[in-house]
């Protein structure tokens, strides 16, 4: 089995989102991935208002969030 994505600054386990909103926010080609809560504290932001974020790119149809 896969040895699944872990965060590359605090090693939680990623799910898909995480990985999508890394490639939209950070790079599209990214290879390496932050959890939310890492990107919320690396743009200075709360964690509600990037779920919210994710929600609105998936809602517009966005192919990161499927």
């Amino acid at each position: 089995m896969d040895e699944p994505f872990r965060c590359i600054r605090c090693g939680a386990v990623l799910e898909k989102d995480d990985i999508g909103l890394t490639r939209k926010m950070v790079n599209r080609g990214a290879r390496e991935f932050w959890c939310v809560s890492c990107l919320a504290d690396h743009f200075d932001l709360p964690v509600e208002t990037l779920r919210e974020k994710i929600e609105e790119f998936r809602a517009m149809g966005c192919t990161l969030f499927r």
